[in-house]
């Protein structure tokens, strides 16, 4: 049985979480994680990393602000973690990285396995339309999500420029500019409205034709059940740096 701490509990996803696991025969909460916690969960939830039970892995669903605690414990430790919160710094990314030498760690800025499929056709669409294309992205999300533009609009906006041999460069807000869009640029804005779950566009506009491949997500599930195959997939793991890419190629 995989032993879960959960970080950020008492959160949306937290809470998606708990209840998929309450039905997981392969996995268990044996604790949770968040100073916000109030009642109402059938495991025992700690404000602070300080004192927990033995755990195998780490779900975190949480905050950045809170990833300097998580990554001392997981090393002190030995626990692997999920890294599965959204909104890091480029600084931050990279102390998750120096995290993973010693523990194994699963960090990707989407855990639906849909957008990650997206990845790899957005790479494919780009190597072969990139030269001749302009590459736009669209994100959209719920009226409460802080940071802009997500995470995965990010991961999506490195995969083209990866392809492309990094020789784009990002665009966000063209209403401060009065000139032609280059050819070097990827365009990339951010909608936040109502209850939207997270929708991401990748639009390849050419001469008379455009091509667009797009992902949507109706329910918070799809992250919760990407992170839950994630802390699974790292039993037994060395330390290292693992994404969705390893897992898909596991299969």
């Amino acid at each position: 049985m995989l032993k879960v701490i959960l970080s950020g509990c008492s959160g949306k996803m937290g809470s998606v979480i708990t209840d998929i696991i309450s039905e997981d025969n392969e996995a268990q909460i044996v604790a949770g994680v968040d100073p916000f916690f109030k009642e109402g969960l059938k495991y025992p939830v700690y404000p602070t990393f300080n004192e927990l039970p033995e755990a195998d892995v780490i779900i975190d669903f949480s905050n950045p602000a809170a990833l300097d605690n998580i990554l001392e414990y997981s090393v002190k430790n030995g626990v692997a973690l999920v890294a599965a919160t959204t909104g890091y710094t480029d600084a931050e990314v990279e102390k998750i990285k120096l995290a993973a030498k010693k523990v194994p760690v699963f960090f990707t800025f989407n855990m639906s396995l849909g957008i990650n499929l997206l990845t790899s056709l957005v790479k494919k669409a780009t190597a072969v339309l990139g030269d001749s294309f302009d590459i736009e992205i669209i994100e959209k999300h719920h009226n409460q999500k802080i940071d802009a533009p997500s995470g995965t609009a990010i991961m999506l906006a490195n995969a083209v420029n990866k392809t492309l041999d990094n020789r784009m460069i990002y665009e966000y807000d063209r209403h401060s500019k009065r000139e032609k869009r280059s050819k070097n640029e990827i365009g990339i804005h951010s909608v936040r409205g109502g209850t939207i779950v997270g929708e991401h566009e990748v639009i390849f506009a050419g001469n008379n034709e455009v091509v667009t491949l797009t992902h949507q997500a109706f329910s918070k599930n799809v992250f919760a059940t990407g992170a839950i195959k994630a802390a699974k997939f790292l039993s037994g793991k060395k330390p290292g740096l693992y994404d969705m890419n390893d897992l898909i190629s596991e299969k």
